[in-house]
């Protein structure tokens, strides 16, 4: 069955024929492809073709897809069972890679998604701290929890939905937005209610409306003034999380947060996520604390081994994140020698081996910025690219992620799609 005649069918049974919004391909206009299989840096459809993937499952595929060691440690672990909703051994040892790899995490909770872990921190967050506002920012997305519905990021942009329907009005009024990459916007807030506000959390490299890189000194401000206020800043590390460095983005620019949220990557790529950090917090977290959050499928026999797989590897190989901003670098520079070969109004982010392409004659540095993005000429971009065997998010507001399997004959095909794909507007 083709990709098209099987999309009548799931529109049918899922609404919009997809089980997450920006699968459906409708902000470029097509039919999605439904895959059939992936490995190392390609990923085959149904219809029989053939993609380099700069998706890469939305960022935790660093290593390329079906990598030998992680396959191999899902088998084993399935053999033996494929849930237990009890404690493991394993999960103790992944819970100490995490910890050994980011020192701010003191202590840990496994949860099942981005989504449930940055909901659980912001409600310790609050339970610490005995106060109910939160700070986030324009264009910033941290999972679809109510509170977080507010000016989001990803495929809110995407399907342009602004906000989200059946969240109550309360559950807004209890998040301030900021400005990305703008201090005075967060001093503002926390001048006028610094003493109700519980946290503030941000991406510190925004991905979830393209690729924003924090401008010099943004992290910093953020940590100084919520240390002043008393106010607990949480860095969500869904996508940056052992993608800029193996110690995350905290580590990457050199700002500790209080708590972290990480996601699929500390699964290998399967659902899991982690959210900790200092361990007077987390220490609010039931069954010691008052803060309740449970689960079944939390710390997940068969999710923790890849994770654990995964994560040997990327400790094992720490040149892995030399070979991937060499990558990026070349990647990064074929598209800016393209924008200026053919005059294309746009402009390039990169923040390690993440990036995103804005059809724009602006810099990117905000949330406003984004929004002036031609959407019609991203369109035509990713047809451009899509024809060319590069498999790329279908949409402006996504990032562009580089992986460690990527070949030379990879390199090479990629830079010659992006010399056409930017090329269709020359006169």
């Amino acid at each position: 069955m083709s990709s098209e005649k099987i999309f009548r069918k799931a529109c049918e049974l899922m609404p919009g024929g997809v089980n997450s919004p920006v699968r459906a391909y409708r902000a470029v206009g097509m039919t999605p492809p439904f895959i059939d299989h992936a490995r190392g840096s390609h990923i085959y459809d149904i219809d029989g073709n053939c993609y380099i993937d700069y998706v890469g499952s939305w960022g935790p595929m660093i290593l390329g897809h079906a990598r030998e060691e992680v396959v191999q440690a899902v088998k084993e672990a399935a053999a033996r069972g494929t849930s237990y909703g009890a404690p493991t051994t394993a999960e103790v040892e992944l819970a100490e890679m995490i910890q050994q790899a980011v020192p701010s995490m003191e202590m840990l909770r496994m949860v099942n998604s981005g989504t449930e872990a940055v909901m659980s921190a912001i409600r310790a967050a609050r339970g610490f701290t005995g106060r109910e506002l939160i700070v986030k920012f324009e264009g910033c997305y941290h999972g679809h929890s109510d509170g977080l519905l507010v000016k989001a990021g990803s495929g809110l942009l995407t399907e342009n939905v602004p906000d989200s329907a059946g969240v109550p009005a309360a559950f807004a009024e209890t998040t301030l937005i900021a400005r990305y990459n703008d201090l005075e916007s967060v001093r503002s807030l926390f001048e006028r209610y610094g003493k109700r506000i519980a946290a503030l959390i941000v991406e510190p490299v925004a991905a979830n409306m393209g690729v924003v890189p924090p401008e010099p000194g943004f992290l910093e401000g953020l940590r100084a003034i919520t240390r002043k206020y008393g106010a607990v800043l949480i860095f969500d590390e869904v996508i940056t999380g052992f993608r800029l460095g193996y110690g995350g983005a905290q580590q990457y620019y050199g700002v500790i947060p209080d708590m972290t949220t990480f996601g699929k990557i500390v699964g290998g790529g399967m659902p899991m996520a982690v959210y900790g950090g200092r361990k007077d917090i987390m220490a609010c977290v039931s069954p010691v604390g008052p803060v309740y959050q449970a689960g079944t499928l939390s710390g997940n026999p068969v999710a923790v081994a890849a994770g654990k797989a995964m994560l040997k590897l990327l400790g094992d190989d720490p040149a892995i994140y030399d070979r991937l901003e060499e990558r990026s670098i070349r990647i990064e520079k074929a598209f800016r020698d393209a924008i200026e070969r053919y005059q294309v109004k746009a402009v390039i982010n990169r923040a390690g081996s993440l990036m995103s392409i804005f059809f724009t004659g602006n810099p990117v540095k905000c949330f406003e910025d984004v929004m002036t993005s031609d959407l019609d000429k991203f369109r035509q971009y990713f047809a451009a690219m899509k024809s060319c065997g590069m498999y790329i998010a279908p949409s402006q507001f996504e990032a562009f992620f580089v992986n460690d399997a990527l070949t030379e004959e990879d390199l090479q095909m990629t830079e010659r799609a992006i010399d056409r794909a930017l090329s269709i507007w020359k006169e």
